[in-house]
């Protein structure tokens, strides 16, 4: 394959492990990802009190003990928690007729509820509705969890070959891993060096197919602070001799992205795009028609698959500021 190399040693029955799989996802992992579903731990950007509330730890205790009561052959699972640190799920599966290695992520934090909810919905109420499960967590990224669990013990009940497997389900995801590269390094020796790493964290075009991302656009995250000055002063004696601090992050922001076009600047951004990526776009343009129009309404027909690969963008995510308005429509407020 284009993307890995594992080798495999078996020939599996589908139709049994199809079966196997539906049977286990609503009679074991359904009730446990509702349950899963009904605890409010958010990433750590979300929540404050995510070290104290018992939300975090609450979470992984559930995952974990679900894992250990899937018995699977030779897996050794631990839970880890270092101080000022989220914890971290570490399963290790010992290989089966293979020297290969295989790594599978997913993380266990959760975004938080981000407004209100359809009527009869809600992010720590779990329901089930024309066959779809609603609750915050359960696609991002409980599923994962589950999921990966799930597949090993597929394989085991058929009895076939399998790669040393080892398993990392974080709880900072949402908050940029920030505690993920501690916990790797730590592991390190555990991990070795995997054949085929599967992250289960990303959307799907339909359920009619299995989707497999094959590229993700990269992101650089930078936080400005621009300052004019130390304490807030009046219009009438500030105006046009201090600079405008919206109008100097505005001129740095055009060093790296054209206003006008959305494009970014600097050419070291841009690569060329493999020929088997825009075939890969156009395959799955013609497969989802008007999918992505219909979700983003404003934007144009599906050839916008092939401009979020080939067109760089910046974002602005917040801008913060002790008051933009004042309620006193002379005043000057202080610019952070």
């Amino acid at each position: 394959s284009e993307y890995f190399s594992i080798t495999c040693f078996f020939t599996m029955d589908a139709a049994r492990a199809a079966a196997f799989v539906k049977k286990e996802w609503h009679e074991n992992v359904l009730p446990s990802l509702m349950d899963f579903i009904r605890i409010p731990n958010l990433s750590p950007a979300f929540d404050a009190a995510w070290d104290t509330n018992g939300h975090q730890i609450k979470a992984f205790d559930l995952v974990t003990k679900w894992a250990k009561a899937q018995n699977l052959e030779n897996c050794k699972i631990e839970l880890l928690k270092d101080d000022g640190r989220t914890p971290l799920l570490f399963v290790e599966i010992e290989p089966r007729e293979s020297e290969q290695v295989c790594m599978l992520y997913a993380h266990i934090d959760k975004q938080p509820p981000m407004g209100a909810w359809r009527k009869g919905l809600g992010p720590c109420d779990p329901v089930v509705q024309d066959g779809k499960l609603y609750g915050r967590g359960a696609v991002d990224d409980g599923y994962g969890f589950f999921s990966a669990i799930t597949s090993i013990k597929a394989i085991q009940e058929q009895g076939l070959s399998c790669p040393r497997v080892v398993m990392l389900f974080e709880g900072c995801e949402e908050s940029g891993s920030r505690d993920l590269p501690h916990y790797m390094d730590k592991l390190s020796r555990r991990i070795g060096t995997p054949d085929l790493i599967v992250c289960l964290d990303a959307g799907c075009g339909n359920y009619e197919q299995l989707w497999m991302t094959t590229s993700l656009r990269g992101n650089a995250v930078v936080t400005t602070n621009v300052q004019m000055m130390t304490d807030g002063a009046h219009s009438g004696f500030s105006s046009g001799i201090v600079p405008s601090s919206f109008r100097i992050t505005r001129q740095l922001l055009s060093r790296l992205e054209d206003e006008v076009t959305g494009l970014v600047k600097p050419d070291k951004f841009y690569v060329e795009i493999p020929k088997s990526r825009l075939e890969q776009t156009a395959a799955a343009a013609d497969i989802l028609g008007d999918t992505v129009v219909n979700h983003f309404r404003s934007l144009r027909a599906a050839t916008q698959l092939r401009e979020m690969l080939r067109y760089r963008s910046t974002s602005l995510l917040s801008l913060g500021a002790q008051r933009l308005v004042s309620p006193a429509p002379t005043a000057f407020p202080r610019r952070p």
